[in-house]
């Protein structure tokens, strides 16, 4: 496996987490009101942050299981060599050798370990969230993980695969003059004088975007570190650009636009902003494989927290300066960045397509993560691990990438609308895996890790917040998570 620095695995974090989910934000505090979002976004950062915590926490406890088993697997062959080498009872000795074997196992399956030693909590070893439910819990709700987690990732990959196709095709394609006026636009020539649908210049996008995507869903996403640096500077300059103009509008308003009067508090649209900020801050679906390449592991925590903050502080100031700004802030946000086109300004149209394609390099780093996760997935529901390198050459190497990248495809192929694949997934798959499975596994880790392994091996790795009030806590969040984004989803 590659290993990449501290500063790498930061950078592929932030990249993770910090997607289009950001550009819905401004509009999202404009419809709330900014003293409300603003405690909202604080409070779902921090408790993103914990279920964050929590997935760290499992991980290290499933590796530490993983390796007490084979260290169980190496005393149980041990035994079963010397009692071949050394019978006990030459007139039965195979009946008796099982006999005591058995027990021998038993024995030590029923006694904590009192080896004091931190190597049994590591994060050496890349378990995706279907492995720790198979180790953790029963094997009904492990499928049922099974199947949320592979449901919101083949939406997350079918709501990339849509969105950069169709920010791709309204850049390159004419702006039709009937175009608000269509019933529908999707049949309208994409060239003024061609004959190419929008839908068919969609699908030509799709397909270019699938040949260039696919071949990262074979290796490991350590491969996409060089993509990872580009698209955090691309982020960053297209923030602060954002963020500049946005402040200059404030302190230099246009006189011919009407002034911003945000509201503070509009209880009616906490939906909306709730359902936004769940799919902003969601990262916990593919942390084991960016977090286990780290060569200092004992900084992971570290760079965990100080992302949160930044991107935290980057979404409070993208948002705020945008309500304060504009009278009308866009549901994307870019949108209120295109210039007239009475501005014939080379500078404002280089601006104009810079913005534009924000979606299309926020989201193509982004996609071979979630595909590398949804591969990863699959291959564990079908194929238990220890049996996977003994496969053919295609299952290893084909079949389960194949599988991750086609069902998406073939979804958004077949239609660029997935207004309703978003809103399923991001409100009830999102849910469950920002905060139903994390908690869920964190709690049944930490019981087996003390019925296993006892109490007197620090686990260095653990969150800080070890007290049930906090799984509690976001139990209770999770059902009123659940409440508040079916209201949304079922008022759109």
């Amino acid at each position: 496996m590659d290993r990449y620095p501290t500063w790498v695995g930061f950078i592929f974090i932030f990249n993770l987490i910090v997607g289009t989910g950001s550009l819905l934000l401004p509009s999202a505090f404009s419809k709330t009101g900014y003293v409300l979002s603003l405690i909202l976004v604080l409070f779902l950062a921090f408790t993103s942050y914990l279920t964050v915590t929590f997935v760290i926490e499992t991980l290290s406890i499933s590796n530490a299981i993983q390796k007490w088993k084979k260290i169980q697997l190496l005393k149980r062959h041990e035994g079963s060599i010397q009692s071949s080498v050394y019978p006990v009872n030459e007139g039965n000795d195979a009946d008796h050798d099982d006999d005591v074997s058995n027990e021998d196992i038993d024995a030590m399956e029923s006694t904590p370990l009192t080896i004091q030693s931190n190597d049994f909590y590591t994060l050496n070893e890349k378990l995706e969230f279907g492995e720790m439910s198979k180790l953790l819990l029963s094997s009904t709700t492990s499928m049922i993980f099974y199947i949320c987690i592979v449901i919101y990732l083949t939406g997350d990959l079918s709501i990339y695969s849509a969105a950069v196709s169709t920010t791709i095709r309204d850049v390159i394609c004419d702006k039709h003059p009937n175009m608000t006026n269509a019933s529908n636009p999707l049949t309208l020539p994409c060239f003024l004088d061609g004959n190419v649908t929008r839908f068919q210049a969609y699908r030509w996008c799709l397909l270019s975007f699938a040949t260039t995507m696919t071949p990262w869903v074979f290796f490991n996403v350590s491969k996409t570190k060089h993509l990872q640096f580009f698209t955090l500077t691309f982020r960053l300059v297209a923030f602060s650009i954002m963020i500049a103009i946005a402040t200059l509008r404030i302190f230099y308003p246009d006189a011919d636009e009407p002034i911003p009067s945000p509201k503070k508090f509009q209880f009616e649209n906490v939906p909306f902003l709730v359902g936004s900020l769940i799919y902003a801050f969601m990262s916990q679906h593919s942390l084991p494989s960016l977090l286990v390449p780290i060569k200092d592991k004992d900084k992971i925590s570290r760079i965990v927290f100080i992302d949160y903050i930044l991107i935290t502080s980057l979404y409070v100031v993208l948002a705020m300066t945008g309500i304060f700004a504009f009278a009308n802030v866009e549901d994307l946000y870019t949108l209120n960045f295109i210039p007239s086109d009475a501005d014939g300004s080379k500078y404002f149209k280089i601006l104009e397509y810079f913005l534009a394609l924000f979606p299309v390099f926020t989201l193509t780093t982004t996609f071979p993560i979630v595909a590398c996760t949804l591969r990863n997935n699959l291959q564990t529901l079908f194929i238990e691990k220890s049996q996977f390198n003994a496969q053919n050459f295609f299952v290893r190497r084909m079949l389960f990438p194949i599988m991750a990248v086609t069902p998406p495809f073939i979804i958004t192929f077949n239609t660029e609308d997935v207004r309703s694949l978003v809103s399923f997934t991001g409100c009830y798959a999102g849910t469950f895996i920002q905060y139903l499975i994390p908690i869920t596994l964190v709690y049944y880790g930490r019981k087996a890790a003390n019925n296993i392994l006892g109490c007197g091996i620090i686990n260095e790795y653990r969150s800080k917040f070890q007290s049930n009030f906090w799984l509690i806590m976001l139990f209770f969040w999770t059902c009123l998570s659940l409440v508040i984004v079916s209201i949304d989803m079922f008022k759109a």
